[in-house]
């Protein structure tokens, strides 16, 4: 199962391998469809981005549509995942566009997922000076959709980012008197994005007052933005208590995930302002380690800069001497450091950084957030002397894919390792689970892996491997049963890996669960993903 040496394969547990690519001979001669396929199953990287692009720019010279929205899909997929977000602008706007001139080229469901990517190809250049935000206004401005939701919301961060609160406003009364439309998105995330915003301009109590509507059954991740966007309207009102709740409860599922990190901040605020340096310096040297590889510079620029003033309090509160270790990354070596010294250098980047962006915008705006953030240390000081009491955190808090033994068969929650286990639990069978929290097990002719994707963990990827192997001769065979399949069959998504000596043929089943899943629902996608990845595997196996 594992590809020769120098190709790509499938690992012992079927995932594709990752060793270098080879060179093939006379490869533009090749069909767009073969270079596209090997693009897709390359490792992620800059390697693969160049090849997709290449592959694009082919298409485009060929009159080939089809095939250059695919590698400019599979090209913002690339970026998504491999922290390339600011460089999703230009593929989003000639997939738009190629779009806008011939509506075929994609089912109308895909249209949404277009107007999601443009979304976060403008957040993306909100969340990184890397490119300008004249490529953000293009993009909304050129498909004419300003009356939207979507449209004004972006339209109002993009102002508010800059630091031109009139118009933000402005933009922001179009926003809430926009009608909306399943592309703009979950209505709970919304409410929690403009209550962030209110926050931002200290209407404490109107930010409170949107999130007291937002459904925690409407959306898995919506309850812990929701609660550390109101940690510090609360603690700003009195309502103490409920901020330090909101804190201990959200940083349980922010301390881990990826998604989280830009949450942080506020978190390290809270804990400086509601006079707990002791709670600030915990949660800095545990997530510090992951500052490095900061989503973007934005959440960068605010984690060090909440995290400068964390370091200036607990001097005040003579911690001074603790030592935080501070991992090597490129030329910075490891180092255990003093809160004065880590203090400065995350100073210096969030200012940095703040400059960075300011250039951009041509606003001091960003440098002046950071500068009011590290001034709030006198307040943080006279906090010290009447601290907030921080609920107790129960052990079962540390592991969130724990499934409750009484959760109801018909209540969703978020899509967890145990509740995957607990389904196939459920229905018998037998099966292993490796090191990547991957489980694996054989079902007929079918090896069969079941994971969590996406950024949250909140989709269930689940890859069926046929047993038969083809030879390399037969390639043309084998793309013509995989193409038969899709076309005749919804599940899996049918291709083929080439590992030099031999084909080997595999199916994809990927469910976004990102407003959770109910056992119930569970046991229903893992049945109908077993079985058609089992009928897949005998078809492979019945093949002449």
């Amino acid at each position: 199962m594992i590809g020769q040496p120098g190709g790509r394969g499938l690992d012992e547990f079927g995932w594709p391998g990752r060793p270098p690519r080879r060179q093939r001979p006379g490869r533009d001669g090749r069909p767009l469809a073969e270079e596209l396929a090997d693009a897709r199953d390359s490792p992620d990287g800059e390697t693969r981005s160049a090849e997709l692009e290449r592959i694009a720019a082919r298409a485009d010279a060929a009159g080939d549509d089809r095939s250059a929205l695919a590698a400019r899909l599979a090209l913002i997929e690339t970026y998504l995942l491999d922290e390339g977000r600011w460089r999703l602008v230009e593929p989003v706007r000639r997939c738009l566009a190629a779009v806008d001139r011939r509506p075929d080229l994609m089912p109308p469901d895909g249209h949404e997922t277009l107007a999601r990517y443009r979304r976060y190809a403008v957040e993306a250049l909100l969340g990184s000076p890397r490119g300008g935000l004249d490529q953000a206004r293009a993009l909304l401005d050129d498909l004419g959709t300003a009356d939207t939701a979507t449209a004004a919301e972006l339209y109002c961060r993009i102002a508010d980012h800059l630091g031109d609160e009139p118009t933000a406003r402005s933009w922001y009364d179009r926003w809430v008197a926009a009608p909306t439309t399943p592309a703009d998105g979950c209505l709970s995330c919304a409410a929690v994005r403009r209550a962030e915003l209110l926050a931002g301009w200290e209407e404490w109590s109107a930010a409170l007052d949107l999130l007291a509507g937002v459904n925690p059954d409407e959306c898995t991740g919506a309850p812990e933005r929701g609660l550390a966007a109101g940690m510090l309207p609360w603690l700003r009102t009195g309502a103490t208590e409920s901020a330090a709740a909101a804190h201990v409860h959200a940083y349980q599922r922010h301390r881990r995930e990826r998604a989280g990190f830009a949450y942080l901040a506020a978190h390290l605020r809270f804990c400086t302002l509601s006079g707990n340096p002791v709670r600030g310096l915990a949660v800095l040297t545990e997530q510090l380690p992951r500052l490095d590889r900061a989503p973007d510079e934005l959440s960068a620029m605010e984690f060090a800069a909440a995290g400068a003033l964390v370091c200036g309090v607990a001097v005040a509160a003579n911690l001074g001497e603790q030592r935080v270790h501070r991992p090597g990354y490129g030329q910075r070596p490891a180092a255990d450091l003093d809160l004065a010294t880590l203090g400065a250098a995350l100073t210096d980047l969030a200012t940095g950084l703040a400059g960075s962006f300011d250039a951009r915008n041509g606003t001091g705006h960003q440098s002046g957030r950071v500068a009011s953030w590290l001034d709030e240390r006198g307040a943080a000081e006279r906090a010290l002397a009447h601290p907030v009491a921080l609920p107790f955190e129960r052990p079962d808090d540390d592991e969130p894919d724990r499934e409750p033994d009484d959760q109801p068969a018909d209540q969703p929650a978020p899509l967890s390792l145990a509740a995957i286990t607990n389904a196939l639990d459920r229905r018998g069978d037998k099966y292993i689970l490796d090191a990547t929290d991957t489980v694996v097990g054989r079902w007929g002719e079918a090896l069969i892996q079941v994971r969590r994707a996406g950024e949250r963990g909140e989709v269930l990827h689940v890859r069926a491997v046929a047993g038969r192997r083809l030879p390399a001769d037969r390639r043309a065979e084998a793309y013509a049963f995989c193409n038969a399949w899709n076309q005749d069959r919804l599940l899996p998504t049918a291709y083929v890996h080439d590992s030099g000596a031999e084909l080997v043929l595999a199916g994809d089943v990927s469910t976004d669960l990102s407003h959770g899943v109910a056992p119930t629902q569970l046991d229903v996608l893992l049945a109908a993903a077993v079985r058609t990845g089992s009928a897949y595997a005998d078809a492979v196996a019945e093949l002449p």
